[in-house]
């Protein structure tokens, strides 16, 4: 199967870095699927599930926000954050859904109830590829 080779960076640091045979994640104008040759891209990164293929297995992960680009070949993700299923604190997840939705209730201008917004769609996202 052909491959390319996929890069995942966080504030972290170095997340992922090997041969991928396709990646699908979600932009801020939807899901997008990069397979091998595909052509030059930069795209905004939304929030939302990523799976990556790695020799036939699909890996799941929640990503939120950065920048996705297609060079060359090469596929870099450069993300707010990335965290495969397996890695997913359940718990933690749930908890921060709670106080999101409690952010929301209590939000007190237009600002603060788009941030809480923000960490409840993350939340979510977690708590979906967890499950």
């Amino acid at each position: 199967m052909s491959t390319f080779h996929l890069q995942i960076v966080t504030p972290d640091g170095a997340f992922f870095d090997g041969d991928a045979e396709r990646l699908k994640v979600r932009t801020i104008d939807g899901d997008v699927a990069i397979l091998p040759h595909h052509i030059p891209y930069v795209t905004v990164l939304g929030t939302g599930e990523a799976d990556v293929v790695v020799d036939g297995v699909i890996r799941r992960a929640a990503a939120s926000g950065g920048m996705l680009s297609v060079t060359g070949g090469d596929v870099r993700i450069v993300a707010t954050t990335f965290e495969w299923a397996e890695d997913i604190d359940e718990q933690r997840a749930k908890l921060a859904k709670e106080k999101a939705e409690e952010m929301i209730r209590n939000a007190k201008d237009a600002q603060e109830l788009e941030r809480a917004k923000a960490k409840l769609l993350r939340a979510l996202t977690r708590l979906k590829v967890k499950g």
